[in-house]
């Protein structure tokens, strides 16, 4: 159960952060926004588990400072992939 709460922690700071960083208006509400940064926290993880050993592996960051910068980071990722995804299909 500790986990979960993290993970809900650590997406709605992510994904606070991301949106108020990233330019434009990205919609969504408080849910939206969650998973937005879990889903960030995922790709950022990735990404530093890429950089330090070479290959990809499925990681999330956790409920930390250096955590919550990497899950922002993934989160604007996040954020612009989703923006080219619906701008693709309208």
């Amino acid at each position: 159960m500790g986990n979960i709460i993290a993970w809900i922690v650590l997406g709605l700071l992510a994904g606070v952060i991301a949106k108020a960083i990233y330019p434009g208006n990205q919609g969504g509400g408080i849910i939206a926004t969650i998973l937005l940064g879990i889903v960030g926290a995922f790709i950022g993880g990735s990404l530093v588990s890429l950089i330090e050993t070479g290959t990809i592996q499925l990681a999330a960051a956790s409920l930390s400072i250096p955590g919550i910068i990497v899950a922002v980071i993934g989160a604007m990722i996040a954020i612009f992939l989703w923006g080219l995804f619906a701008r693709s299909t309208t």
